[in-house]
């Protein structure tokens, strides 16, 4: 298990260089001037020239590349052109309300979506298998923004019940911390709900006429026991990994929800940044993001060891 988990981190390098070339490539080959941004649209070419020579962006791509990768690889992201601040500390001002909304929503998610999964199996010769199935399709093809939209509407202007806009930190306390994340959380949520539902449903399908099953009812086992330690367990592993890939994946959902609800997070970090040709903050952003992925694709693969002992990583 240690010498797979040493090889997974020597793997993430590789991936690392691949996501910081294409990244680079695509931010530097996007039209626009860092510098005529700053300056504004009075500044003499002359002025502008002295900035891009100061940010170093007067030299060539290539060159630029390596000064940042060199950089990259002792831990330092550069600094912000637009605030001059180091992106490692920009970027965890933001991580607070990414992290926070990525939890409530993955709590909303686990919380609705596996009791959901278990009494739809514990049902699933009645009406109610078609409807769930067909439920949990429309709510994965709902568009999150439009969701969203229809959310703020609702809750915030015909019936204000809960903000629609802005965050409070956790310092602030934990009531008023919820009270601004709960519809944007929700809004996460309800695309991710049907899709690990119905693969946890699926998967617990696929073991619920199996030999073992059958023989522990043969014994009496009552079926609620037999749903949850036999049929449940079983279908963990792949309900797991798509719950690592749901984790991951919130981060990009967050650049839309948090731009809508104008949460200070990273995914507004982005947008901004975007605007404003920030390059040093959209490579640190994208790289720390790819990081994420990659740390939480590790952590699935070495819970698959836990939850079934007949797997072992030599």
């Amino acid at each position: 298990m240690l010498q797979y988990t040493i090889r997974r981190l020597i793997s993430i390098i590789p991936v690392l260089l691949i996501v910081s070339i294409i990244v680079f490539l695509i931010v530097h080959l996007t039209p626009g001037n860092p510098a005529y941004l700053i300056l504004g649209e009075d500044s003499s070419p002359e002025a502008i020239a002295q900035l891009e020579a100061q940010l170093g962006l007067d030299k060539s791509v290539f060159v630029q590349f390596a000064d940042w990768f060199k950089n990259v690889l002792v831990g330092d992201l550069g600094q912000s052109v637009y605030s001059s601040q180091p992106v490692t500390e920009v970027i965890f001002e933001r991580v607070g309300p990414t992290f926070s909304l990525m939890v409530i929503s993955m709590a909303f998610t686990l919380i609705i979506a596996i009791p959901t999964a278990i009494f739809i199996v514990w049902r699933r010769n009645t009406i109610l298998n078609p409807m769930f199935t067909s439920v949990s399709l429309f709510g994965a093809s709902i568009p999150e923004f439009w969701f969203a939209m229809l959310l703020v509407l609702a809750f915030g202007v015909a019936i204000p019940i809960f903000p629609v806009a802005g965050y409070a930190p956790f310092a602030t306390g934990i009531g008023n911390w919820l009270y601004h994340l709960i519809l944007p959380a929700f809004v996460l949520a309800a695309v991710e709900i049907g899709l690990i539902a119905r693969m946890l449903r699926d998967g617990m399908l696929d073991s619920v006429n199996q030999d073992y099953t059958k023989t522990a009812r043969a014994k009496g086992v009552k079926e609620s026991i037999v749903l949850m330690k036999h049929v449940f367990s079983n279908a963990l592993i792949p309900t797991t990994t798509v719950i690592g890939v749901t984790i991951a994946g919130l981060l990009g959902g967050t650049v839309i929800i948090e731009t809508i609800f104008t949460i200070p997070g990273i995914g507004q970090l982005l947008i901004d940044s975007i605007h404003r040709r920030d390059y040093p903050v959209i490579q640190g952003v994208v790289l720390f993001i790819a990081v994420i992925y990659v740390i939480i694709n590790l952590v699935i693969d070495l819970l698959y060891a836990l939850l079934d002992p007949r797997i072992r990583y030599d």
